[in-house]
């Protein structure tokens, strides 16, 4: 088993990137795709040659309850239709784990399942709760899938100041899948899965 070298200091960087990120001005994105409830915007990346996307979405649902369902966990499996499976390879206090999971084919199989070995971090954020991770470089790999790499991604969770029961979920994602993909398909499969993650999360809260 593969060790961090001090948890609590990655969880605080990572914790700073991501609130780096969300006070990114909003000129600086370009709308990926909108639905009536659900919005993705893009920027090129200032981590990989790729882009980070943002997606955000009003949830009829408590806070606790939304990251509850977000945060790696046997929740997680139950209803998120993109991941496939889910083990967390190490515990750490304060709501930090390594977890690895893998993701099914998209795009009619033009992208073929990942793998993913992720730090993750739970904690409080204003009102709400920020669910955080980012990709390691984890030297044990399985041959049967390629290894993505997820940059630092995120979920701001925060209460509705006008209605506490519902919430306002903003995610930051920015993976890199690798393996031989045009980038296009690559755009195209993330604004997709952004969508489709609020669909499910939305249904699955439903049915809590």
């Amino acid at each position: 088993m593969e060790a961090l070298p001090d948890a609590a200091v990655f969880a605080t960087r990572l914790k700073n990137t991501l609130i780096q990120y969300h006070s990114i001005e909003d000129d600086k994105w370009r709308v990926a795709k909108k639905m009536k409830d659900v919005t993705i915007w893009r920027k090129p990346s200032e981590e990989f040659n790729g882009y980070l996307f943002k997606a955000q979405g009003i949830i009829d649902n408590v806070v606790s309850s939304v990251v509850d369902h977000i945060r790696p966990g046997p929740c997680r499996l139950d209803w998120d239709s993109l991941m496939t499976s889910m083990d967390i390879l190490e515990h750490f206090e304060e709501n930090c784990c390594v977890m690895r999971y893998t993701t099914a084919g998209q795009l009619w199989n033009m992208i073929s399942p990942r793998e993913f070995v992720d730090f993750s971090y739970t904690v409080d954020y204003e009102e709400g709760l920020l669910s955080c991770g980012v990709s390691l470089d984890w030297s044990e790999k399985r041959p049967e899938f390629i290894r993505g790499y997820n940059h630092p991604c995120g979920w701001f969770c925060v209460p509705l100041k006008d209605n506490p029961h519902q919430s306002l979920l903003t995610g930051y994602i920015q993976t890199d899948l690798r393996g031989m993909i045009p980038q296009s398909a690559v755009n195209t499969a993330m604004a997709s899965t952004l969508t489709n993650f609020y669909v499910d999360l939305r249904k699955a809260l439903q049915k809590a």
